[in-house]
C-alpha cells in the first residue's frame, strides 16, 4: 500500500518526479502539437473529423 511514508522516502521522492516529468512531457508535446498542426484532415462526406496527433516515445 502507498502512503505517506512511502512517499516521504527517496524512491517515493523519484516516483514523483518521474511522474511529473511525464506530464510535463505529455503537456509539452501537447501544447507544441497544437501550435504546428501537420495537416488539415477532411472528409469526402463532409462529416467533422477529429484529428489525434500521436507522439512516438520510442
Amino acid at each position: 500500500m502507498i502512503d505517506h511514508r512511502f512517499f516521504a522516502s527517496k524512491l517515493g521522492l523519484s516516483a514523483l518526479v518521474s511522474v511529473a516529468a511525464m506530464v510535463a512531457f505529455n503537456l509539452f508535446a501537447i501544447a507544441q502539437a497544437e501550435a504546428h498542426p501537420r495537416y488539415q484532415p477532411t472528409s469526402y462526406s463532409g462529416a467533422p473529423v477529429i484529428a489525434v496527433p500521436m507522439v512516438e516515445l520510442a
